[in-house]
């Protein structure tokens, strides 16, 4: 321990006096190898009375076509773009917690990047689903792609922004999905050695022979960094191309360059909600206070806070190049949003993603667990409603006071939407199911350095400072996770 090289002012990254090897292997283990409980069986069915929901609407919307929603001749794209800019917005935290933060050597990832990951993959599947159904013509999806063919006429336009969004959606995904499977390997090979009978034969396919040989796991690393730096570039890729979509045409509130750094930001930001608002469930039902602890959701807050004020800087940045360009069309777009008929859609915007998010300044509402739950929930309200800001109230004034409308959603435009949330939660519960939702192999890692256990012998054997010990024991009051009576005795 002497020889230790971490500070003990670094607050723990695992909790808990009692933590082995085999301890968090089992802990881990018990949802996927025991029977569901009732928290789960709950959800589960509300989640599948969603998903059900949404496969009716979509079925509908097949059938009879987009005009069973609320669209109209000058409010083209409404929730189906709403809704898949936010779902694709929601798929940005988990790459960027397992890419960036694994590039930069953060080791306070290696408890949420697992159920992060997982999240991205459903979250795209879901933006996905509008890419389909709103196309009118979904049997004819595969014309997006550059496929040789007969004809000669299905060639794709590679100067638009929605082709580009094709590749850059399909490649995150595909990377998305390679990096998160790879990751579960040493997790599968676990799961296959602990199962007996078909469930054995099941993992061991899916574990590729896993064998936990030095040179597997040179390969692993090896390997993860390579997709790692590979995935990096699409966290900024991906939204600003998905920006394009908007800022390459002429539609006043669309035409700005401010909008990829913008999207990127807000898409981090409302990944980052999405996060939090899963993990703090998780760890209660699941019983993981000691892997994601206090010290996990307080930096995922500090980063909330930063994107959210980012994206309060290009709230305030928009209305500035309004006033500036002289634009009267830019002008009145602006002001439509708080003096227009959906001024209360600008009020959500504005209040939830800059007024709400600027409560994580303070420390206790940051280490608040309901607060923060709460919050990461308004978080993502917010941000669909900054979607469909930009979107629909963009779009219900055009040029021509003759042309202007109003959108008003049908009961297939909210069923698609609270059926893919449905999806979404019934995807990410089955997963909670049948793999890990924390990466054993890495929580692993942290145990001889960043555990309570291990701070703990460093300060009994003498090897601590005083005043740090001090510090490192005022630091812990926070961690809901932590009996401070053992503190009481040093």
């Amino acid at each position: 321990m002497s020889g230790h090289n971490e500070s003990i002012l670094r607050e723990p990254l695992i909790t808990g006096h009692d933590i082995t090897y085999a301890k968090i292997t089992d802990d881990i283990l018990t949802p996927v190898e025991n029977k569901p409980n009732k928290a789960w069986w709950i959800g589960f069915i509300v989640a599948s009375l969603g998903a059900c929901l949404w496969l009716f609407a979509v079925s509908y919307t097949f059938w009879n076509g987009i005009g069973s929603w609320g669209l109209n001749k000058t409010v083209g794209w409404a929730w189906d773009i709403t809704g898949f800019v936010w779902w694709v917005g929601i798929g940005h935290a988990g790459t960027l917690i397992s890419a960036v933060l694994l590039l930069f050597r953060q080791n306070w990832r290696n408890s949420i990047n697992r159920s992060a990951e997982a999240m991205t993959i459903f979250a795209v599947i879901c933006a996905a689903t509008y890419v389909v159904s709103h196309m009118g013509r979904p049997w004819l999806a595969y014309w997006v792609l550059p496929l040789p063919n007969q004809f000669g006429s299905l060639w794709v336009n590679f100067n638009s922004p929605l082709v580009w969004d094709m590749f850059a959606i399909s490649t995150y995904f595909s990377v998305s999905l390679l990096f998160w499977y790879t990751g579960l390997l040493p997790d599968m090979a676990t799961i296959r050695d602990r199962a007996t009978g078909f469930r054995r034969r099941i993992y061991s396919v899916l574990s590729f022979g896993w064998t936990g040989s030095v040179k597997t796991w040179q390969r692993f690393e090896a390997v993860s960094l390579i997709l790692a730096g590979i995935a990096t570039p699409l966290v900024l890729s991906v939204h600003t191309i998905v920006s394009t979509d908007f800022a390459t045409s002429v539609i006043p509130g669309w035409h700005t360059t401010i909008f990829p750094p913008y999207f990127v930001a807000g898409a981090i930001f409302s990944g980052f909600a999405m996060v939090q608002t899963l993990l703090l469930v998780t760890r209660k039902v699941l019983g993981l206070e000691n892997y994601i602890t206090m010290f996990h959701i307080e930096s995922m807050n500090k980063i909330i806070l930063v994107t959210g004020s980012i994206v309060g800087v290009a709230y305030i940045t928009e209305f500035f190049i309004a006033y500036y360009s002289g634009s009267e069309y830019e002008q009145y777009t602006f002001l439509n949003r708080f003096i227009g008929p959906y001024w209360w859609a600008g009020c959500m915007m504005y209040g939830c993603n800059i007024l709400m998010t600027q409560l994580m300044w303070f420390k206790k509402v940051r280490t608040n667990i309901p607060l923060s739950w709460i919050l990461s929930i308004i978080v993502n309200i917010g941000m669909w409603f900054e979607r469909f800001v930009i979107i629909v109230v963009s779009l219900h004034r055009d040029y021509l006071p003759s042309s202007w409308a109003m959108f008003y959603p049908t009961w297939v435009d909210v069923s698609v939407f609270v059926g893919s949330i449905g999806l979404f939660f019934t995807l990410f519960l089955l997963f909670l199911r049948v793999m890990p939702s924390i990466a054993i192999a890495e929580v692993k890692l942290l145990l001889k350095s960043a555990s309570e256990q291990a701070k703990l012998a460093q300060i009994k054997e003498g090897h601590v400072e005083k005043a740090y010990v001090a510090e490192y024991v005022e630091s812990l009051e926070k961690f809901d996770s932590v009996k401070q009576e053992e503190y009481a005795k040093i």
